[in-house]
């Protein structure tokens, strides 16, 4: 098998045991996207469009948030099982780690410090001096086109696309997949997805251990500690 020379992961459902960083905030503040999320996932609206409609949900409850009080609302979340022991060992084989995700740049990028990945992306929020709420930043990662970020992150160090592999969590995730590289679908976020993964074919992980996808792409079982 070729040698894998760049891992790249989504974050929310694969790195972290939380469905959508965005829904943690809705959830802090009781409101409810559901159905600009159906218009998201049939591509009615933007990422651009989609956060700024959250942001108006928010803000229309409470008048200031502070970027403290938006880290707040992920208090309590856990990395996925086996997420800190794959990185780990990824990084000892000297491969490339990166993290490509739509979800909240404040709480991702955290996310990826602690784990000490090489690289990372995600969609932020636009703060007045005071760091207060004012509205969402041009997105960085197009849900959508997610492989537009894994063709940068090849091109800039020189891999080839049949060394790397992507592993997401939804749909728009296959994205990630840009031609000749690899993908799994791991801990599928909704039905539509697992039908997504099924239609592209690509292997599919239900349980949510993030060590189950070492034998697919070493054929090998994950290493035990000694």
């Amino acid at each position: 098998m070729n040698k894998v020379e760049a891992v790249v992961f989504d974050c929310d459902g694969v790195l972290v045991d939380i469905t959508s960083s965005w829904q943690q905030i809705h959830n802090y503040f009781g409101t409810n996207n559901k159905e600009n999320l159906t218009r998201f996932l049939e591509k009615e609206i933007t990422d651009d469009e989609f956060m700024e409609l959250d942001v108006k949900l928010w803000l229309e409850i409470q008048e200031e948030i502070h970027m403290d009080e938006i880290m707040r609302c992920f208090s309590g979340v856990k990395l996925m099982k086996g997420a800190r022991e794959v990185i780990d060992e990824l990084k000892r084989r000297g491969i490339y780690v990166a993290i490509v995700s739509s979800g909240v740049a404040r709480f991702i990028g955290s996310i990826a410090h602690i784990l000490k990945v090489d690289d990372w992306a995600a969609n932020d929020f636009s703060w007045d001096k005071e760091g207060y709420l004012s509205g969402p930043a041009p997105a960085m990662v197009d849900s959508h086109n997610k492989g537009e970020m894994v063709e940068k992150l090849a091109r800039i160090n020189g891999f080839e696309a049949e060394k790397i592999w992507t592993i997401g969590d939804s749909g728009t995730d296959l994205s990630m997949q840009i031609p000749g590289s690899n993908f799994i679908g791991f801990n599928p976020a909704r039905e539509r997805s697992i039908n997504k993964f099924t239609d592209a074919s690509v292997p599919i992980i239900v349980d949510k251990d993030l060590t189950k996808i070492w034998n697919i792409i070493f054929s090998e079982d994950f290493p035990k500690n000694d």
